[in-house]
């Protein structure tokens, strides 16, 4: 008898070579969806949220008599690349096992002294696509541009046109932000190429901004096409992959439940309220079921707090030299969960 609770944690790296000087230091290598051999890491943290969701198992089981419910304990794969959770959810993991009533995680955030855990109320994490821009041209040869459609030219004005779609489209009371992560195009100083492929990141708060981003880019791609003199076989094309990550929302009064257990074993002024961030997380998927299942993603600190005092940068996640301070980031993990999941089974 009692509620059923839910807490996930993300079990995957990134294609990363370490740089710090641990004894732990990874080693690892895999293979790419191209078939390449590359290095492998735990730079956004994943390794504190597998062993902080290991810990709180074992505590939780060592303390079966002093609770009632049930809890599912989800290991989830691919998180990185947007699949894991919208994955196994359409494979029936609400069907196979017991719907929770809320869900929990944790995510690590290196700017915070570790010991010290971090919330947010509303949204907490962005909605994220990735893009594909191809932009197509009439190539030939390189001392003869007049003869051609550059579409080397064309994605350099793109890239500063699509600038101002954050800057002059967007309301700016709306978080929103557009990055160019790569161009690909050419294959000799002395060609030019029939194509440039474009990789985008569109990142916002809700639907309207999200689609007002991606109209946008078809727009003024669209529109540089047709000021080259192209025919419309050669307008650009955008792809939206299914690696899209929506907002991470936390529900409100499941927060202050998990507060108010974090209260019970945490000092105060080491419960933190933070602002925003708009990175992905596909944790959102959790509560974007029929059910609407309250959610909420906790931040644990992991920076060293001598490093804090000093004022130092810290290495941001995703940073080959991202090295959390183990022991209090895993002990006040550890503690903070099993706080939150207790209070949430009353």
């Amino acid at each position: 008898e009692g509620p059923t609770i839910l807490v996930r944690t993300d079990l995957d790296a990134l294609p990363i070579k370490e740089l710090t000087s641990l004894e732990y230091v990874s080693s690892k290598t895999t293979m790419n969806e191209n078939g390449d051999a590359v290095p492998v890491m735990h730079a956004c943290g994943h390794d504190m949220h597998m062993t902080v969701f290991s810990g709180a198992a074992k505590v939780m089981s060592e303390l079966k008599n002093q609770w009632s419910g049930t809890l599912v304990f989800i290991g989830q794969p691919a998180e990185e690349i947007g699949f894991g959770a919208k994955t196994m959810i359409s494979e029936g993991l609400f069907e196979k096992f017991p719907k929770p009533d809320a869900a929990l995680a944790y995510h690590i955030i290196p700017s915070l002294e570790a010991g010290k855990i971090g919330y947010v109320y509303g949204p907490t994490f962005a909605n994220v696509d990735m893009l594909d821009l191809f932009i197509y041209g009439i190539g030939g040869h390189g001392a003869a541009p007049h003869k051609t459609v550059d579409p080397i030219v064309l994605a350099s004005r793109i890239v500063l046109d699509i600038q101002t779609i954050v800057s002059r489209e967007i309301n700016p009371l709306e978080p929103a932000v557009v990055t160019v992560g790569s161009i690909h195009g050419g294959t000799k100083h002395n060609i030019i190429p029939e194509e440039v492929k474009l990789e985008i990141t569109a990142r916002s708060y809700t639907d309207e901004v999200r689609n007002q981003i991606i109209e946008a880019i078809k727009r003024i791609s669209k529109g540089a096409a047709i000021s080259a003199g192209l025919t419309e076989d050669k307008f650009p094309k955008l792809v939206v992959r299914d690696s899209y990550a929506p907002a991470v929302v936390n529900n409100p009064q499941l927060v202050d439940k998990c507060l108010q257990g974090l209260s019970n074993v945490i000092e105060k002024d080491k419960i933190v309220e933070l602002k925003p961030e708009m990175i992905a997380e596909d944790f959102a998927y959790y509560g974007k079921t029929a059910d609407n299942i309250p959610i909420a993603m906790l931040r644990l600190g992991t920076a060293r707090k001598e490093s804090i005092i000093k004022g130092e940068t810290q290495p941001s996640l995703h940073s080959p030299y991202l090295a959390p301070d183990p022991e209090p980031t895993i002990k006040t993990g550890v503690t903070g969960l099993v706080a939150m999941i207790l209070e949430n089974l009353k």
